[in-house]
């Protein structure tokens, strides 16, 4: 070890020391950044938020990343957004800070975003998994992927064993039937219950406004949506007044600890979620990442996922069948995919039994004969559709 190392590490210990004797706080002193270019209400709603950060956290330095400002933040001076960027992932990868907070970042496939809201009905926080970034080009195992990086934040957050639902959007019922697949081989989840009357892990309109899950699974298109309506509701949508902002991007084997911000994100937003990254760092996020993705892939997620892909079955049931005559239809099943919801009624027109499909008031549906409804939940399990048991006759 070269001697100008041993004095870094020797006027790091002491700082630690100070910072300790300050804040009564040893250890947990954590430097945060945060990048100034981009915001459509200009570079001092960003100053503002980030000094207000630092104000409310004695164990907290924020480091501005940008043109020079009339601050007492420290700060770290660029000319440019660009330049703005690599200064950030240099400060991140020497470890002079522990996260960022940024605008308009590109993460990598297999990464996404993990925001945080203040839920009207109860005022309770939500993680919405997730918000920006991609966490795989298909949508179900996107959903899948999400929903793991959720856990992973509210963990990393101190909520041990965190609620989940799954949006009722398209692929939900796909995504539920993979989890339980998952559960069944040893994958911990916690699924919460819808607050309407028929419950269920798939959560309506209702659980988002109340808050029911500690961690909302959506497509990340609709997560970034609900972002947007949660922070900005109370102000007419002219900014995000509210919430933590779009969150950390997580992704196996990605080691950077990186938040999203709006460019239409307020002071308080800002604010916020640079507190959020400070906390995930207190929190280890990078262990609970490893930790999680570790039990998931052991629980066989890449092969689920790999098997999961229903072309086989589409390319199994053909396009040339033709409709059974047609019955009075007023028996209905739920807990099809609508994504696959035309399929399911191919596999019961194969088997002689006439089907339509529908949308009920619980999402959708295929409607058969009062008569032949157990008789088709037999086919439907058989061909691979979480559709429950039949009644015994």
């Amino acid at each position: 070890m070269s001697e100008n190392n041993v004095k870094d590490m020797i006027g790091k210990v002491f700082n630690d020391i100070a910072n300790s004797l300050e804040t009564g706080r040893f250890g947990e002193r954590v430097r945060v950044g945060i990048t100034t270019f981009g915001s459509e209400l200009g570079i001092e709603n960003i100053v503002k938020g980030a000094e207000i950060a630092q104000k409310r956290d004695d164990g907290l330095e924020v480091v501005l990343i940008g043109e020079k400002v009339d601050s007492k933040l420290t700060q770290e001076i660029v000319k440019t957004d660009e330049e703005g960027y690599k200064k950030m992932e240099e400060l991140l990868d020497k470890g002079e800070i522990g996260a960022c907070v940024t605008q308009h970042y590109s993460f990598p496939i297999g990464v996404s975003t993990v925001g945080k809201v203040i839920t009207p009905g109860f005022g309770r926080e939500m993680f919405i998994a997730t918000t920006t970034g991609t966490s795989s080009s298909h949508r179900v195992e996107a959903m899948v992927k999400n929903g793991i990086h959720g856990i992973i934040a509210a963990k990393a957050m101190g909520i041990e064993n965190p609620a989940v639902g799954i949006l009722n959007v398209d692929g939900a019922r796909q995504v539920e039937r993979i989890y339980k697949e998952l559960i069944s081989k040893g994958y911990s989840i916690n699924f919460t219950e819808s607050q309407r009357a028929d419950g269920g892990a798939v959560m309506r309109g209702n659980d988002l406004l109340i808050g029911t899950p500690d961690v909302m699974i959506t497509d990340t298109l609709t997560g970034n949506i609900l972002m947007k309506v949660f922070s900005s509701f109370t102000t007419g949508g002219s900014f995000e007044s509210q919430g933590y902002g779009y969150g950390p991007g997580i992704g196996e084997d990605y080691d950077r600890t990186i938040l999203i911000l709006s460019r239409a994100s307020g002071t308080p937003v800002v604010a916020n979620a640079i507190s959020y990254a400070a906390d995930l760092l207190r929190g280890n996020l990078g262990k609970f990442a490893k930790e999680e993705f570790e039990k998931a892939n052991k629980a066989g997620l890449s092969e689920i996922l790999k098997n999961s892909n229903k072309e086989v079955k589409k390319e199994e049931i053909g396009q040339e069948i033709i409709a059974p005559l047609k019955e009075t239809v007023t028996g209905t099943i739920e807990g099809i995919d609508i994504m696959e919801l035309e399929d399911a009624v191919k596999v019961l027109w194969k088997e002689g039994i006439y089907a339509e499909s529908g949308m009920g008031c619980t999402g959708p549906i295929v409607m058969v004969n009062e008569n032949r409804i157990n008789e088709s939940l037999k086919f439907l399990a058989k061909a691979g559709y979480d559709v429950g048991e039949p009644e015994d006759c």
